[in-house]
């Protein structure tokens, strides 16, 4: 998984200008966004909202620094039974 992960932000860093190190994602991160995109398939009742709900935390996390990733997932996840 990380193998192709890792040559998927290298390419995405390349052909946006993004220094690559911008997009490393830890080990916590991983962990953040693969549980939010469970929670979201399977409460939602859509799969289709796992990686949606995941491209909306990493672009908030992208235009505000000062939140966590971890921090916004569990927000939208904790979002995921309300609806």
């Amino acid at each position: 998984m990380h193998e192709w992960l890792d040559a998927s932000r290298d390419r995405i860093a390349q052909a946006s200008g993004v220094d690559a190190a911008h997009l490393e994602l830890t080990e916590q991160d991983v962990a953040s966004l693969l549980d939010l995109a469970r929670v979201a398939a399977h409460d939602s009742g859509d799969r289709t909202n796992a990686p949606l709900v995941c491209f909306l935390v990493g672009r908030t996390v992208g235009r505000n620094p000062d939140l966590t990733l971890a921090e916004l997932a569990n927000v939208a996840a904790s979002t995921t039974t309300e609806t």
